[in-house]
Order: C-alpha cells, then structure tokens, then sequence
C-alpha cells in the first residue's frame, strides 16, 4: 500500500460520500457525547431508539442529572450494559456542571477523564462535533485499515497513529466515518463484499469475494 493507492481510496470514498456523518442522532455536542458513550458494544440503532425517547425529555447535564440513576435506566435499558453506562453518565453529568460549567471540553484530557469516556469516545467527539482530526478506531476500522492494509496495525492505538500519519491530511477530517461506513456496510466481518466495494482495485486483501 503507497500513498498513491492511499490517495486515489480517499477520493473515491470522498466523491461518493463528500460530507459523511455518523449514524447517531444528536443535535449538540452533549447529546453526541451522551450517545456515544451509551453506543459502547451496542448499535447505533439501538442507541437512537434510546436517545429518541431520553432526549426530548432531558438532553442537558442538568436534566439528565434530575432524572437520576434510576430514572435514565427507564429510558436506556434496551441497551447493553444499561446499568453501568447509567451510572457513568449520571457521573459525567455531574462533573460536566461542576468543572465545565454544562458544556462539553472540547480537548482529550478534559474529555477522558470522563466516567464511561474512552480514547475512541473522545476521539469521536472530538472529530464529530469540534472538527479536530482525529481518528476514532472502533472494530470496523480496525479491521478495514488492516484487511485493506492502509494502516495495518496489532492494536487499536497502533491502527489510530498509522491512520494519523497515512491518510492524506485533505481527507484527515472524514476519514473516520469514510471508514466506519465501508467496515459496516461494505468490508463486513464475516466475509466481506468485495464485489459491491468501490475501492476494490485498490485494496490489498488477497482473499476478495465476488460478492
């Protein structure tokens, strides 16, 4: 894989895509964070039938924060691991009131020490609602940047920095939803389909389908 052929799939996934966007609902940079941190080993569309009842209810640290532990489990329990991520929101309420008067950091520090905030959730946050160039590497990622081998790497992190360093800096900004929407819908786990993927030429995967 050289900067040529990493050149010509970002194009491609540009000029099909120019202005790519998660598949989270979310309307301010607190309800994105809110999502993704409820979006922990569950879907996006899982997430969304949640959050389409919670937001229109409480959708600010303070709302949130009144419902209480008990009363976000009601909206939240169809999603994974609905207990703990409960806890850690009421937590990230909280500390957004105390040490950020409401409003969501807009830097990792501030953002991981977060309850139930991550490297890969500050760094969707960061991308999606603040527009740094980050690199947000899920498993879907994880797995494109390695099958296809733009950025092949043993862990997340070394994924995330090859990406950093690889992808031509004018597609650095969307490259992760780019990414995340072939991983999903394209170069899918169990057998990718190779034959719908409009990078396939370019990818270096030595055992493509027909599909």
């Amino acid at each position: 894989m050289n900067k040529d052929k990493r050149q010509q799939i970002f194009a491609r996934l540009r000029d099909d895509n120019p202005n790519p966007q998660t598949e989270l609902n979310y309307s301010d940079p607190f309800e994105l964070l809110i999502a993704v941190i409820l979006s922990a080993q569950a879907t996006d569309v899982g997430v969304n039938k949640a959050t389409d009842k919670l937001y229109p209810v409480a959708n600010t640290p303070e709302t949130i924060m009144a419902l209480g532990v008990d009363g976000l489990k009601e909206y939240i329990k169809t999603i994974g691991l609905f207990n703990a991520k409960a806890e850690n929101v009421i937590k990230t309420c909280r500390m957004l009131i105390e040490l950020h008067d409401s409003q969501v950091p807009d830097n990792r520090e501030a953002l991981e020490a977060l309850p139930g905030v991550g490297r890969k959730t500050a760094n969707v946050v960061l991308n999606t609602a603040f527009r740094q160039p980050t690199m947000a590497v899920d498993t879907h990622i994880f797995r494109v940047s390695n099958r296809t081998k733009i950025a092949p790497g043993k862990n997340v992190l070394e994924v995330e920095k090859k990406l950093l360093r690889f992808v031509p800096k004018e597609f650095l900004l969307d490259a992760h939803h780019w990414l995340i929407l072939l991983g999903r819908y394209i170069c899918t786990a169990r057998k990718p389909r190779c034959g719908a993927c409009l990078i396939e030429d370019l990818c270096e995967f030595k055992d493509k389908t027909s599909d």
